[in-house]
């Protein structure tokens, strides 16, 4: 295909697929796509070892990574120390968690036991964000994403010293003017529809209003994301300028997908109205499944959730227990799990493989794009 991201990072198709999960990244690329592993949570070892086996994997296919990388955090923030951290939650959040499980059956003794590390955070912090980075760029990654915010000088020098593009998420017109003037090199712009981490705007909306924007700054290629789980969406989205799309959600239900079976099924049954955006998992807004978790925290009587990363350490130890205890069967467990993903579930009915979803992909946007050709005739 004639796209720039194609000759950039020399794919056949410019569908990227964003996953945790190794095995759909392997799949994706091997099929003429591109896939992007989430590093987010890994240290530089656990991630040596993913990137290591898709080495092994991807017959020399490219492939990159996804890292969350904050252009600034507060020095007061960065110099608190674990139990200083856990200590700013508020014991009525504790007591809420509790009481959402204790109305479904679930026992919350030694839910709090988990002690923080010294180094929890690290993820989140220059000093352990760039030795993450090394450790990706001990592989042959084609592409590094920056998920949250403007990526910072280190990231994008690191990157140009290896020759690798530098791509960012954006969901408003005014932050992909900030990553152009940043100098990244690739803007995936994320519409409301997208699972986790969204804006307001919707994708029909955003792609045009951010190309628009982006004019004074030359020819930055935007990948388009949020709700693209089809081939025609996709040639949508490049009807009007995109380079290309990035999709996550329509990869949670593959046959490859690390998603719990219950979450799953659940994903596979429902509609495009059964997702809402909330606070409650991460203390920054994402789009997941509507569940008896997402309801709690947004009935009235509920805490407002706090901050990221300390409404995290809230949820995390309640929603491992609940899916630990779904995929034992626990109704009460099935009833609160949820997870990220975006409205295009209700176009997601079926588990294939990743490489199916790719060729589905490419025969759905070549119907689509002859179509197109025949309205100008």
């Amino acid at each position: 295909m004639k796209s720039p991201v194609c000759d950039m990072f020399g794919i056949e198709f410019p569908l990227f697929a964003f996953s945790h999960c190794r095995d759909v990244i392997a799949a994706v690329s091997n099929a003429g796509g591109m896939g992007v592993l989430g590093a987010v949570g890994h240290t530089p070892e656990s991630l040596d070892i993913e990137l290591s086996w898709l080495d092994d994997h991807v017959n020399g296919k490219p492939y990159g990574v996804d890292l969350l990388v904050p252009t600034s955090l507060d020095s007061k923030e960065e110099a608190l120390s674990a139990a200083e951290i856990e200590a700013r939650i508020p014991p009525q959040h504790k007591a809420h968690v509790e009481s959402i499980l204790a109305r479904h059956g679930i026992d919350t003794k030694g839910l709090w036991d988990r002690q923080l590390s010294d180094n929890f955070g690290d993820h989140l912090r220059e000093k352990g964000a760039s030795v993450v980075l090394d450790a990706a760029f001990d592989h042959p990654v084609k592409f590094v994403v920056n998920a949250l915010g403007v990526p910072p000088p280190f990231m994008l020098q690191r990157a140009r010293s290896a020759g690798v593009p530098v791509g960012a998420l954006t969901g408003a017109k005014e932050h992909a003017v900030k990553h152009a003037e940043a100098g990244t090199d690739v803007l995936i712009v994320s519409g409301t529809e997208a699972g986790g981490h969204c804006g307001e705007v919707s994708t029909m909306v955003l792609i045009p209003e951010v190309l628009d924007a982006l004019k004074p700054y030359g020819d930055i290629p935007v990948l388009a994301a949020g709700g693209i789980v089809t081939g025609r969406q996709m040639a949508a989205v490049m009807a009007m300028g995109a380079a290309g799309a990035w999709c996550g959600s329509v990869w949670l239900t593959t046959a490859e997908a690390e998603t719990a079976p219950a979450v799953k099924e659940k994903m596979l049954a429902a509609s495009s109205r059964q997702t809402v955006r909330s606070r409650s998992r991460t203390g920054k807004y994402t789009r997941q499944l509507r569940s008896a978790w997402t309801d709690a925290w947004h009935d009235p009587d509920s805490p407002d959730p706090l901050p990221m990363p300390l409404q995290q350490l809230v949820s995390e130890p309640a929603l491992g227990r609940i899916s630990k205890l779904a995929e034992g069967g626990h109704a009460g467990a099935r009833q609160l799990a949820t997870y990220f993903v975006g409205q295009g579930v209700g176009l997601m009915n079926a588990t294939i493989s990743a490489r199916q979803v790719v060729y589905d992909f490419m025969e759905d946007f070549a119907d689509s794009a002859e179509r197109l050709t025949g309205l100008m005739e």
